[in-house]
């Protein structure tokens, strides 16, 4: 917007002062021709008087002399009653002219080289007709001219730059609040939710910034009653938990007993840890910081040592590789847990028992991918199960599981795929970059340019097997 202002200044501007500069620059050197053959016009005024006296040659070139104007003044008598013709001074002029000045009876300019001459008829008191020559030399007609336009070149150079520096400084005033308006979105965008924008500038933008700020307010306040609102509603929880714990002790000895405690107190644990997050004043936008994560390798170890046990009730085969090593990744634990468990509870949820199921853990030099998969019937629409997983449920599923594991591998810059797995069935891989570099818009997109080839190439292999 600066710019364009600058330039539609300058546009202006210089349009204006050609328009009034060239006009006014041809009429100074019109003057200039104009006084220059006032001036001749005046020096052969002061010989007619003389020539309307005598014809003597001595008598009229003392009158020449006079006058200062011997070196650029001539004077042509015709014949006549027994005198030949006459010329003083130095003739510039053509015979054709001045017999053509002398028929007509009115002066006359003619061009010569080096300028021009003024042609002035006197009639003599014989009753014939001398001419006066004058001589105007080009010097003369453009005396101060260059002057004078340079002058107004000058005149015309500084409005335009006074004009260029008056739209700049106008575009700052429009351009600063709107630059403040860009940010304090951006810093919104990001999370920080504290951004402001001053209220000032043209009318336009400070209307903006109001209703900014206005949004930014809601947005916040929002945000508030929906933490309110998730810490009630998960407090509310803890009364049918607690019963359940009660219950689980009378359950007595068992896999099945066991598997039910361990149940309740991990839900325990999830209920106290989204009281804890929803009633914090700010939301958690930060990226992990160096040395946080987990051990991807443990953290599948661990879920699958749980649900193994239903799956031996069920009479399911799995299958975990890749987790004979540590396998660092910047996710917290209680995500990645939160993650697998979604994805291996869709398993025993929407397939039949005996249906086999696997998890593989690929290392990369600069990402790590988890793949589940199973032998059940597969996901006949990705795409539409992929859109429930970004929040617009459908056909009878919120969806949930999915957004978890979305949300997780995107807090890292990596993105989720279903595709058909090499047992037959659905594969989810999750894909979890190790920089930690969240992308600002459209992370499975970015992805999609940057996949490093090595462990691309690793996961190719694991699907040929």
């Amino acid at each position: 917007m600066r710019w364009a202002l600058v330039k539609v200044s300058l546009a202006v501007t210089t349009m204006v002062v050609v328009a009034f500069a060239v006009p006014l620059g041809l009429v100074i050197r019109e003057m200039a021709r104009d006084r220059a053959f006032s001036n001749a016009e005046r020096e052969a005024a002061a010989v007619a008087p003389a020539l309307s006296i005598t014809t003597d040659r001595d008598q009229l070139e003392r009158v020449v002399a006079s006058a200062g104007s011997d070196a650029g003044m001539a004077v042509h008598l015709p014949a006549g009653d027994g005198q030949e013709a006459l010329e003083l001074g130095r003739r510039r002029a053509a015979e054709a002219d001045i017999a053509a000045v002398r028929k007509l009876g009115r002066a006359s300019t003619t061009g010569v080289t080096g300028g021009s001459t003024l042609l002035q008829p006197v009639a003599l008191s014989t009753g014939r007709i001398a001419v006066v020559e004058v001589y105007v030399p080009e010097s003369d007609v453009t005396n101060g001219v260059g002057t004078a336009w340079a002058v107004l070149a000058a005149v015309g150079v500084a409005l335009i730059l006074g004009s260029v520096a008056v739209a700049d400084r106008l575009g700052v005033r429009m351009v600063r609040p709107a630059q403040r308006l860009v940010e304090g979105a951006h810093d919104l965008g990001e999370g920080r939710l504290g951004a402001r924008v001053p209220e000032e500038g043209p009318t336009e933008l400070r209307l903006a910034a109001v209703a900014f700020n206005s949004m930014a307010d809601q947005v916040v306040q929002l945000l508030a009653n929906e933490r309110e609102l998730a810490a009630d509603l998960s407090h509310r929880l803890r009364t049918p938990l607690t019963v359940l714990r009660l219950n689980t002790a009378s359950l007595g000895e068992g896999p099945a007993a066991d598997q039910t405690r361990t149940a309740v107190e991990q839900l325990e644990r999830e209920v106290d840890t989204i009281i804890r997050t929803a009633r914090e004043a700010k939301p958690q936008t930060a990226a992990a910081g160096p040395g946080a994560g987990c051990d991807a390798a443990e953290v599948v170890r661990e879920r699958m040592a749980f649900w193994s046990a239903l799956a031996e009730d069920e009479g399911r085969k799995w299958r975990v590789a890749g987790v004979d090593r540590p396998v660092r990744i910047p996710v917290a634990r209680a995500d990645l847990a939160a993650a697998l468990d979604a994805l291996l509870g869709n398993v025993f949820r929407h397939t039949a028992e005996g249906t086999a199921f696997a998890v593989d853990v690929h290392n990369g030099e600069d990402a790590v991918i988890v793949l589940v998969s199973d032998a059940g019937p597969g996901i006949p629409d990705p795409e539409a199960a992929m859109a429930r997983g970004r929040g617009s449920g459908s056909d009878g599923s919120t969806g949930l599981g999915l957004d978890i594991v979305r949300r997780l591998a995107e807090s890292t810059g990596g993105d989720v795929r279903i595709g058909s797995s090499v047992l037959g069935g659905t594969e989810v891989r999750i894909w979890i970059q190790l920089d930690g570099r969240a992308p600002a818009s459209g992370g499975h997109r970015q992805m999609r340019r940057r996949r490093p080839r090595r462990i691309a190439a690793v996961y190719n292999r694991s699907r040929s097997r």
